[in-house]
Parts: structure tokens; C-alpha cells; sequence
């Protein structure tokens, strides 16, 4: 009976000649693209940071890091412990950086000291979409998504119960230092060579509490005063332009008061509660935007809001890309009615880009009578664009908004795993979206079978 046969296994055999780390995985593999690509990439912004003249240990590459960084946000690995344990256990990690392995500290610090220069690399592989023909400014659609921040809403209170909680701390903070300056004879001898004035733990954690609340407080007044505000001087500017005085000579201004349900979030108090659409909960959130090109589902334009509403995003998303494609503009905008306003209706047609954004939520089929009704060119702003929703041509345009922005966030969110932000703070925040963005780009260039150009 013949023997079985197996192919040689030696998991101790040491190696002759060095691996070539090119054979390590298939060709044309994801790293090898974005090893390709980062090459191409202007890095000098962050090369320009370092001062070589000042000596000392020689750090890692900043290709090195840049490639595992962007990596890691293309496969949903954004921790820095994630990705240092991934150079040493993950092929492609290890084979983006060169078989070393920069610890996560390295990693979090040089994310955190080139967060700007990263965020900026939207518009360079953004650039890279466009001159490989992803990107053609027929159709853009704009949506939002929650996406929730590195913070629990359970650390968020409102000024209401703020006011209570610090009625309540400075009671207690007064009780005991009454208590402690009663019992300072009793404390001299059982402190000894200590002075005896050090604050018992019990009083420090209320003290540093009660600070907290104090500086939430604040905050969220300075945030109804603002409000406030420029409430005045919109209503004195409408004033003006009526003839009118919106305040009498001699009466002083009120003084804003926050709402008793405005919040503050402690651990990250540039977010706030949202409702996320997916789920129907409230969470701690960033409402995050994009600008969505429908040739490939290339993103044009990203930017984070702290507003839950999209009503007010139009005008900075279309700015936005203009900054971004050079002053390129697209044919058609589409967006939910969540974005619909006159006055966004007015500043589009204005840019000579051709609004679809219905004023409430459509029908799934417009009656006869509806399509036949007709419109005089001098309706209302809101009729007209109704009107041009019902016909079959507008519905037909409007449909591609949900094959162009929504397959966006779901591959984000769901074939990524991206669901939260690992930063914390509204400008941290807009340069990791813009990064996550930007890998979201890139994935699309690499699908699309382009090839980096090669350095010599």
C-alpha cells in the first residue's frame, strides 16, 4: 500500500536569503496599491515638521506611516494599538512597513502632530479620482449620516440639572470643610510630619466636580449669549432694511439664558445627542456630510456639523467643492428634504446648478391630475420645485440620489465597520472624516483598475 505524501512542513526552517517582502502577498494586492500611491503622494508638508539639525535617535519614515495609517482606515483599523499589534501579525501591515514596528504611541502621536496634513490629502487622491476619470460633475448628491462620538451620552447633563447638581456639590463642599476645620486638632495628630491641610479624597472628588459643572455652565451660557446675539443683529439688520428701530434707544439687552435641556457632554463637549436614523436611538453624536459625485461614488466634499439639521449645509458642502475640484461645479444636486429651503433653492440656481431637493417627502406616484396641473413660471419657489419632482423626468433624476450617496455611508459604516470617531473635539473630528473620506476615495481608485504612476 502506498505511503501518503505531503509537501515538506518545517516551521522552524530558518531562511538562506532575505524574503523579498513583494512575494508576501498576491500581486496587485491593496497594500501594494497604497504603498504605490502614498509614494506619489506630496508629503512635504509633513516632512517639513522635522528638524534633522537637532540630532538624536533617527525616527520611523513618514511614508511608513502614512501608508499604515492609511491602511488601517481603509480596513476599518483605526486604533493605534490595533495597528502596532497588526505589524506584527497582519501580512499586509507588516509588509506596508518594511517588517518594522513602530509602537502605538509613535503611531497616536504622529496622527496626532500631522492630523491637518492628513485631513489634506482628501484633495489629493480626490484630484487622483478625477484625472482617472471617477469624477464627472454630471450629478452630485448630498446626504448626512451619525456617526457617533468617542463619548458616552450618559456623561452629557443638562443645565438644568447642572444648576441642581451645583446646588447640591457646593452644600455638600461647604459640610465638609466644616466638618474637616472642626476635626483639624484630630487631623495634626494623626497626619504628623504632614501639614494637616491636605484635602480629604472625599472633598477633592466634589470640589473637582463641581469645577467641571462650573466650566459646562459657562460654556453652554456663552453658547446662548452668542446665539442671542446674533439673533439681534439679525433682527436689527431686517430693521434697517424696514425703516425701523428693532430696539428702543435706553433699553438694555436680556441677557441669554441656555435652555433647561441644553447639554453638555463632558467627555467630548463639542458633541451632542442626535437621533440616528438607522437605529431610532439618541447617541452622542457628529452629524457628518457628504458630497457625493454619482460617476463613481466618489466623494467631492466632506466637512462634520454639530447641527442635527441639514438645512444649512448646502451652501458650505457646494463651496466646499468648488475649493476642492478648482471651481468645478456639477450639473444637478440632489438632496433629501431635509436640505430643502427656498433660500437654498435660490443659491443654487444662482450657481447655475439644476436643484432637485423636494419640499416634503414624495409619493411613491404622482396622481394623472398632478402631472397635468400646471405651473406658471412665477409660482412660488416651493411649487415649482414640487412640480418639477412629479414629472417623470424630475423623478428619474431625483432616484439617483439614493443609488449615489447612501451606498456611500453603508460601505463606510458597514463594510468597514466605521460607526464611531476615535478623536474627540469638533476639529479633530472634520480631519478624521475628511481622512476617512479620503481612504473611501481611494478604495474607489483601486477598484477602478487605475495604476499609480511609478516614481523612479
Amino acid at each position: 500500500m502506498a505511503t501518503t505524501r505531503f509537501l515538506p512542513y518545517t516551521p522552524g526552517q530558518t531562511l538562506l536569503l532575505p524574503p523579498d517582502l513583494r512575494d508576501w502577498l498576491e500581486e496587485g494586492h491593496l497594500a501594494y496599491f497604497i504603498q504605490d500611491v502614498v509614494e506619489a503622494l506630496d508629503l512635504s508638508e509633513i516632512y517639513a515638521s522635522y528638524d534633522g539639525s537637532r540630532g538624536g535617535r533617527p525616527g520611523f519614515d513618514p511614508r511608513l506611516l502614512v501608508g499604515l495609517l492609511v491602511y488601517g482606515y481603509c480596513v476599518g483599523v483605526t486604533s493605534s494599538r490595533k495597528i502596532e499589534k497588526a505589524t506584527h501579525e497582519s501580512v499586509p501591515f507588516r509588509v506596508l512597513a518594511a517588517d518594522q514596528h513602530p509602537d502605538h504611541a509613535t503611531i497616536a502621536e504622529f496622527r496626532r502632530r500631522h492630523l491637518e496634513a492628513l485631513a489634506r490629502l482628501f484633495v489629493q487622491i480626490l484630484r487622483l479620482c478625477e484625472k482617472a476619470g471617477l469624477v464627472r460633475l454630471g450629478h452630485v448628491a448630498l446626504d448626512g449620516t451619525k456617526m457617533r462620538a468617542n463619548a458616552s451620552k450618559h456623561k452629557a447633563m443638562s443645565y438644568g440639572r447642572m444648576e441642581e447638581k451645583a446646588r447640591e456639590l457646593e452644600a455638600q463642599v461647604a459640610d465638609l470643610m466644616a466638618a474637616a476645620e472642626a476635626a483639624d486638632q484630630a487631623e495634626d495628630a494623626q497626619h504628623g510630619s504632614l501639614r494637616g491641610d491636605e484635602l480629604p479624597e472625599e472633598l477633592r472628588f466634589r470640589k473637582q466636580r463641581l469645577e467641571k459643572i462650573r466650566e459646562a455652565m459657562a460654556a453652554l451660557e456663552a453658547e446662548a449669549e452668542a446665539a442671542a446675539q446674533k439673533l439681534r443683529e439679525e433682527k436689527e439688520a431686517k430693521a434697517q432694511a424696514q425703516g425701523k428701530e428693532s430696539v428702543p434707544e435706553g433699553e438694555p439687552a436680556q441677557a441669554a439664558r441656555p435652555a433647561e435641556k441644553a447639554q453638555k457632554n463632558f467627555t467630548d463637549a463639542d458633541s451632542r445627542i442626535m437621533r440616528d436614523g438607522a437605529t431610532k436611538s439618541f447617541e452622542q453624536s457628529y452629524n457628518s456630510q457628504a458630497a457625493v459625485d454619482s460617476q463613481a461614488q466618489v466623494i467631492v466634499a466632506a466637512q462634520v456639523t454639530q447641527q442635527a439639521n441639514d438645512k444649512q449645509q448646502v451652501k458650505p458642502l457646494v463651496e466646499l467643492m468648488k475649493v476642492n475640484l478648482g471651481g468645478g461645479i456639477p450639473e444637478e444636486l440632489s438632496a433629501d428634504t431635509g436640505y430643502y429651503s427656498e433660500e437654498n433653492v435660490a443659491y443654487l440656481e444662482g450657481q447655475q446648478i439644476e436643484p432637485y431637493i423636494p419640499p416634503s417627502r414624495l409619493k411613491q406616484e404622482a396622481s394623472p391630475e398632478e402631472l397635468l396641473e400646471p405651473v406658471p413660471d412665477n409660482a412660488p419657489t416651493r411649487e415649482r420645485m414640487a412640480a418639477k419632482l412629479r414629472t417623470t423626468a424630475g423623478r428619474k433624476v431625483y432616484s439617483k440620489r439614493k443609488e449615489t450617496v447612501e451606498p456611500v455611508f453603508g460601505q463606510i459604516k458597514e463594510a468597514r465597520g466605521i460607526r464611531r470617531f476615535l478623536l474627540r473635539g469638533l476639529g479633530s473630528v472634520q480631519a478624521e472624516w475628511s481622512l476617512i473620506c479620503a481612504t473611501h476615495n481611494l478604495l474607489k481608485l483601486f477598484r477602478s483598475g487605475w495604476n499609480p504612476p511609478q516614481m523612479a
